[in-house]
């Protein structure tokens, strides 16, 4: 694929785990990246390493401080917008904030960069946004009733993306990512997505809790694939790429008692004792779709999404970044 270079690029969420994996693909394609963050859920530390790279510049702010958007945009070609505020629980305890950050702070962005004349707008979305369908795999034209505040949040985030290409004719692409994880994905919180915090809980020695009774199955994604989407998302020259929403997933699913297997057998071979941890089962957790998986035919058909993750090759290589990170 051509890979975009040369090019002045805005990261909102930067400093997050997402954002910084991109921030640090960005930079290595010779491009100036800004990264705006709050730090509310993103860390220094992520983007720590940029900080001395002459084309790397990191600005404090909020998304819902409409001047920081506009300070963010200035002589930016493009925007890459990962901040928002993730988890369905924490949607369900707290929808305000949820709603203040992904829909104000996302208006505020699109108003920013329609302001700006930014050239393209590429938004993470999310596969919760399939709410209570049961249609597998996904597809990006079904969707259900969203099941939280989060998916309500993400949902307006295409339908604001949509209305203003339509109508100001800003560029936007919607990548809707399926339970990605990888290198840099925080472990720590109430709101720790479930692979980092089991793989620190197993390297803990103690005993994960899964929710249900291990059935429930998702499109786990790796992180480089969701890389190459957001490279190909900003490079592609088809018309009829733009202003769509693709599912940015592997295309298989797999059930959370395969990942605690997984999971065993890639640390066990670090530290032998995490073979006999025993995995205990708790409640569903309120909100939580039984099974997700996506289909990828759109992303390979317009945008030549080709991923070279599979889950357990995925899997394995965050294995190895945490037990090398410890």
């Amino acid at each position: 694929m051509d890979l975009v270079s040369g090019k002045k690029i805005l990261v909102t969420g930067g400093a997050g785990f997402i954002g910084s994996n991109l921030c640090e693909k960005l930079l290595e394609l010779d491009n100036q990246v800004v990264c705006l963050d709050n730090f509310s859920t993103g860390k220094k530390e992520n983007v720590e390493p940029l900080i001395q790279d002459a084309g790397f510049t990191l600005i404090e702010g909020d998304i819902r401080d409409l001047g920081a958007c506009h300070a963010a945009v200035v002589g930016v070609d493009f925007v890459l917008h990962q901040a928002a505020l993730g988890s369905v629980p924490r949607s369900i305890n707290d929808p305000v904030t949820t709603n203040e950050v992904n829909i104000s702070g996302f208006l505020n962005m699109l108003v920013a960069c329609k302001e700006a004349k930014v050239g393209r707008f590429i938004y993470a979305a999310s596969s919760s946004t399939y709410g209570d369908s049961e249609k597998l795999p996904k597809v990006e034209e079904n969707i259900g009733k969203p099941l939280s505040p989060y998916a309500i949040t993400k949902y307006v985030n295409e339908l604001y993306a949509e209305i203003f290409y339509k109508t100001y004719g800003l560029n936007t692409i919607g990548l809707r990512y399926f339970n990605v994880f990888g290198r840099k994905q925080d472990p720590d919180g109430g709101y720790a997505a479930v692979i980092p915090k089991f793989i620190k809980t197993l390297i803990n020695h103690e005993s994960p809790v899964v929710n249900g009774d291990g059935s429930y199955s998702r499109d786990f994604t790796y992180i480089d694939n969701v890389i190459q989407m957001n490279l190909l998302a900003l490079s592609t020259t088809e018309e009829a790429a733009l202003n769509q929403v693709y599912n940015t997933a592997y295309g298989e699913r797999n059930t959370l008692n395969d990942l605690t297997n997984w999971l065993q057998k890639y640390l066990s071979e670090f530290d032998a004792e995490i073979n006999n941890i025993e995995i205990i089962h708790g409640p569903e957790r309120q909100g939580d779709i039984p099974h997700s998986l996506a289909s990828i035919d759109k992303a390979k058909a317009l945008l030549g999404y080709d991923p070279q993750f599979n889950f357990q090759a995925g899997l394995k290589e965050t294995v190895k970044w945490f037990c090398g990170n410890r």
